[in-house]
């Protein structure tokens, strides 16, 4: 029964981070990692810490409107540790020319529990296919 809440759990915070990216909520989307946590994107530089997320987040929702829809394809658990391996659709609309980007990617989490709750410790994804309606 714990096993289940435990994945429970996950799910939900990897769904709220994505609710929270999709509504450009810098605070919630920080938040949803650890303190020290990292986001790895594809051809770009990490950003770790709350403080460089901040600047990353906000950089990005600045330049585009995005709309993530997970899949998620597999949970780990390994104590405090889980592995979350998804697939996602998104959609980007840039703002300053209206383009659109439609991509699919693939993605992995590494989720840490410090007793309290789970929050993303690592987040790396990579694009496995990309369309413009330019």
């Amino acid at each position: 029964m714990e096993n289940m809440q435990e994945r429970l759990a996950i799910e939900k915070l990897i769904f709220s981070f994505s609710d929270a990216f999709n509504a450009a909520d810098i605070s919630k989307t920080v938040t949803s990692f650890t303190p020290d946590g990292i986001n790895m994107p594809n051809n770009a530089p990490a950003a770790k810490g709350e403080k460089e997320l901040t600047k990353a987040f906000g950089f990005l929702f600045s330049m585009a409107e995005i709309n993530i829809q997970y899949v998620i394809d597999e949970i780990i658990l390994n104590g405090n540790y889980a592995f979350v391996r998804t697939n996602s659709n998104v959609t980007t609309v840039v703002k300053a020319s209206r383009d659109q980007i439609f991509l699919e990617n693939k993605e992995i989490f590494v989720l840490h529990n410090d007793s309290r709750e789970w929050k993303i410790s690592h987040y790396i994804f990579n694009n496995t296919k990309t369309a413009t309606n330019l």
